[in-house]
């Protein structure tokens, strides 16, 4: 009697806790013996995993980004993604692959590149706003006119010992913001065109013959003040200096003369004063300068060179 109390007593406070299965699970097929399956048995089976199957499909949709509240869960699907990012297209800050290569390769930093010790031969893609190029202590070899011709924004470049024979005549004539130009230490034999706003050329150390610069070649050239020809083998100082020139080097080539209007106007014009010449330096070449005094007249200072 105190047995069959217990087992009430368990049944009338337990038994309200027991929940019942979800509809869906409460239709699940009794144990299945695969010894003992029947073809109705293998078709009630097959028709009830369809069933669940679809279930679970329609309530996790796979066609958008859905957020599950109830366990935080967020279902991405990669086709829908990938065919917005195709009709999207490239964006205003999308990156130019060939760019970052550059930048990879070189050290790319506030409109500068510098490309300095790391072997390359030819003039790298730069990034359109490129101020400053220091490409030196490399091995290019030539320079083209498609080096630069998207590159408007330079105003420096330096290509100090490389192997540079030949330059394009067009190189830098379009870069019309280029106020230092390097190229010392190569093996360049003429000079390009130059850009009109040009305020210092070094050719220093090349094989630059007095063919290899053409007559106007600086005339045009008003805010040119610095001007490097040393080492090179020029036979005579080049014609048509600028007003604007301060300092002039051409030591250590093969001049043998000076004609009257190399740095003055000549014609006996006694009261013409080149006022911005500072410095001009002629010693290693095999001219005596004191057989030339009228080239000097109009100079605040004579040359640094061999006078007797």
């Amino acid at each position: 009697m105190k047995t069959l109390q217990r087992f009430c007593l368990f049944f009338y406070f337990f038994m309200p806790l027991v929940k019942l299965a979800p509809p869906h699970q409460q239709n699940i097929a009794p144990f299945y013996d695969h010894g003992l399956a029947t073809p109705e048995d293998a078709i009630f089976k097959e028709n009830y995993e369809d069933i669940i199957f679809k279930e679970d499909y329609e309530e996790k949709p796979q066609d958008a980004v859905k957020y599950k509240e109830n366990n935080g869960i967020i279902i991405f699907n990669e086709n829908v993604l990938q065919m917005q990012k195709d009709e999207e297209g490239p964006g205003e800050g999308s990156t130019n692959y060939t760019d970052l290569a550059t930048c990879l390769l070189c050290v790319c930093l506030s409109g500068s590149v510098y490309c300095e010790e790391t072997d390359i031969e030819s003039i790298p893609s730069l990034p359109k706003e490129t101020g400053y190029l220091y490409a030196r202590f490399n091995k290019i070899k030539k320079v083209k006119v498609s080096d630069f011709a998207d590159i408007p924004s330079l105003r420096r470049i330096d290509l100090t010992g490389n192997r540079i024979q030949e330059i394009e005549d067009g190189a830098f004539a379009k870069l019309l913001l280029l106020e230092e130009l390097t190229l010392a230490d190569n093996g360049i034999v003429k000079l390009p065109v130059l850009p009109p706003k040009l305020t210092s050329l070094n050719a220093n150390n090349n094989k630059i013959k007095s063919r290899g610069i053409k007559a106007n070649a600086f005339k045009k050239l008003t805010n040119l003040s610095y001007l490097y020809l040393a080492h090179n083998a020029l036979e005579a100082v080049p014609s048509n200096l600028p007003e604007s020139l301060r300092i002039l080097h051409l030591q250590y080539n093969n001049i043998t003369s000076i004609k009257d209007e190399t740095f003055c106007k000549g014609n006996n014009q006694t009261r013409y004063v080149r006022q911005r010449m500072d410095e001009i330096r002629m010693e290693g070449n095999p001219v005596i300068l004191a057989k030339y005094p009228n080239a000097f007249i109009c100079l605040r200072m004579l040359p640094v060179g061999t006078y007797f």
